[in-house]
């Protein structure tokens, strides 16, 4: 690659040991060198910290603390402050890339001439160790549902500009941030029309929580109505009642 620029990616977790390691292999064995990697723990009771420690000990592109925290989104604040890098990307600690994914984020930049954005590519979907499917959301629909977090990179000045995650919302300021964005100015959305990263299916990115405090964004973004937010809310506080999770 003609110009190597600093990326730094951040990983938070809790009590992650048996998925962690899956998902710092995939961080250092990218293609592309010039990485900072940031891991923020809250203060795991299980073997995560050990884990997390081996690896800083061997490789110097890895930092880490381990402490305790007011949910992930704050612990994804706090490794934003640390970084230095001029593109962030946040991958989960149960959740991995592909190899190449940095390279060719990195590739997009620079044809972009260095541009500050959101750089957002292909997501899998894996269940129970099986491939379900490969999804990919344009930004375009960003008013109506969020876009892959895993596979997004953006330029640490958008954070300096815009703010970090607003942790009022504790199970999707991801999207609020990326809507933040999206009505700043669309065209700071970069699409990589490539795999980037791998999730897995099951947290609470899916549960009726996630689902209440989506309508509760869009209501407070002015893209859903107040009366179709009540019946919304209606609907998915029954289905919590009768134990959809």
């Amino acid at each position: 690659m003609e110009q190597e620029i600093a990326v730094t990616i951040i990983t938070v977790s809790y009590n992650s040991e048996k998925t962690i390691e899956r998902t710092i292999k995939s961080v250092l064995s990218q293609s592309y060198g010039r990485l900072e990697y940031i891991l923020v723990d809250g203060s795991s009771k299980d073997g995560t910290v050990d884990i997390i420690r081996r690896y800083a000990k061997e490789d110097k592109r890895v930092r880490f603390v381990s402490e305790p925290d007011q949910g992930i989104y704050d612990a994804m604040n706090k490794g934003i402050r640390m970084a230095t890098g001029e593109l962030i990307g946040i991958i989960n600690s149960d959740d991995w890339y592909e190899p190449e994914a940095v390279s060719e984020v990195v590739r997009r930049f620079l044809e972009n001439e260095r541009r500050p954005a959101v750089y957002y590519g292909a997501m899998g979907l894996f269940q129970d160790g099986l491939e379900k499917a490969c999804l990919f959301y344009h930004h375009h629909f960003l008013p109506e549902r969020m876009i892959n977090h895993p596979s997004c990179f953006v330029a640490k000045s958008l954070y300096d500009e815009l703010g970090v995650y607003d942790t009022r919302y504790k199970l999707v300021a991801d999207y609020e941030f990326m809507l933040r964005v999206f009505f700043r100015d669309e065209s700071l959305f970069i699409p990589v029309h490539e795999r980037l990263a791998n999730f897995s299916a099951g947290s609470f990115s899916g549960s009726v929580d996630a689902e209440l405090e989506t309508d509760l964004l869009l209501r407070d973004k002015g893209l859903m109505p107040p009366g179709q937010y009540r019946k919304r809310r209606l609907v998915r506080t029954v289905k919590k009642m009768f134990g959809y999770s």
